[in-house]
């Protein structure tokens, strides 16, 4: 074995798809139980490892010698073998350095509060010092700067969340209201799944620079491949490698008027781009045990909607798949959270007498152009994009396709 990850229990990792980008050699995920992990360290038969939970304490007395900046953070999450000697190193750091210069988080001279107190929050406080911070408090749910007395540190400039509060499958749980930051100037979160967390989503509303932990990810490891290989790889790398992981993860929602081709275009969307094809309508049809009409004749549009909302927020926890919704998921805001936390989201148009409305309650009951008057607004406070319907299904393709691409 070249190199590996290094864990108790692992499941699915983007490690190994990491490294390969990054760096071309073999890395194995490598599950192993703590009565092992002395004898892996003992043997030496790897030429580097990265170490994640609940191993980055354990192997330091393993190790022959340890980075000075691994050494102030007390956690090893990449060891090198040097000809049989073990060096641990952590590059979870220059991670999270380069996360906060990437969105744009700039700690110098700034009050930064950092939520947890574990691992990741050793990491976080040497990072922002490093960063030039004039003040770091560490938030934990026990202790004198606690959940509960936040008030004392409504001057916080920068917060940075190292729980895993948020994180798949508990999505659209934040930590703290922002509310208890006025003063904030930016927010990184270290969850990556979902790309945008609750923490995360008050930020963007507040315009706030903020960012997920993929970056750190991708980045943390291009550090280690270098500390593996000896070789130093451009920055360029980081970002080729987090676009291709970024477009794998995310959704991509299509929200428009009923009839206006979403499920089909998103069928033929998922089978272009390989993603697995989510209708939400089928979905509701599927637990209500009915068709719509059924639904809306015998409980009404109110129940209807109560289904459609819990379908969303389960269908929204998923990744990289495309996403086709009922005409009406944007009457209710909580609705958008669940599928822009993964998703990307387009608001697909067609000319209102092009639209059937055979089999639609409620293009039937209500006039279109008085039914796009009123949710026009709503696709649009929705959509991150826009895309005609108006042509043939495979221009309607192209223009989706280019826009994920920035064409």
């Amino acid at each position: 074995m070249e190199y590996g990850l290094l864990g108790e229990t692992l499941g699915h990792s983007f490690s190994p798809q990491i490294h390969q980008a990054l760096a071309g050699y073999g890395y194995e995920l490598l599950p192993t139980p703590p009565e092992k992990v002395e004898e892996l360290f003992r043997q030496r038969e790897f030429k580097g490892l990265n170490v994640t939970i609940p191993y980055k304490q354990t192997v330091i007395p393993l190790c022959d010698s340890i980075d000075p900046r691994a050494s102030a953070i007390g956690a090893v999450n990449t060891v090198v073998n040097n000809g049989g000697h073990l060096t641990g190193y952590n590059t979870d750091i220059d991670g999270l350095i380069y996360l906060a210069r990437r969105t744009g988080v700039d700690m110098k001279g700034k009050k930064v509060v950092v939520l947890g107190s574990g691992g990741t929050s050793r990491t976080a406080q040497s990072a922002a010092k490093e960063l030039g911070a004039s003040e770091i408090v560490v938030v934990s749910r026990r202790g004198e700067n606690n959940y509960d007395s936040l008030a004392r540190h409504a001057n916080a400039q920068v917060l940075i969340n190292t729980t895993p509060v948020g994180m798949y499958p508990n999505c659209g749980v934040s930590p703290v209201s922002l509310d208890a930051f006025p003063n904030l100037t930016g927010v990184l979160d270290v969850v990556f799944n979902p790309l945008h967390t609750a923490l995360l989503m008050q930020a963007e509303k507040r315009g706030l620079p903020c960012s997920c932990g993929l970056p750190m990810l991708v980045a943390q490891a291009k550090r280690a491949a270098e500390l593996f290989t000896g070789k130093d790889i451009p920055d360029s790398r980081i970002e080729e490698v987090l676009s291709e992981l970024t477009a794998q993860l995310q959704n991509i929602v299509l929200i428009g008027m009923p009839g206006c081709g979403k499920t089909s275009i998103g069928a033929a969307l998922a089978k272009l781009l390989r993603k697995r094809f989510i209708d939400l309508d089928g979905l509701t049809v599927q637990k209500a045990g009915k068709e719509i009409p059924e639904i809306f004749a015998g409980e009404g549009e109110a129940a209807f909607r109560d289904l459609e909302s819990g379908v969303v927020r389960e269908a929204g926890k998923n990744t990289g798949c495309v996403i086709s919704t009922g005409g009406g998921v944007v009457l209710r805001e909580e609705n958008y959270a669940p599928l822009h936390q993964n998703g990307v989201i387009f608001h697909l148009t067609r000319s209102l007498d092009a639209l059937p409305v055979d089999g639609r309650p409620v293009s039937q009951s209500t006039a279109l152009s008085e039914l796009w008057e009123r949710r026009a607004p709503l696709y649009a406070a929705f959509a991150d994009h826009t895309a005609g319907n108006d042509g043939t299904p495979e221009e309607t393709l192209e223009k989706i396709v280019k826009e994920l691409n920035g064409l």
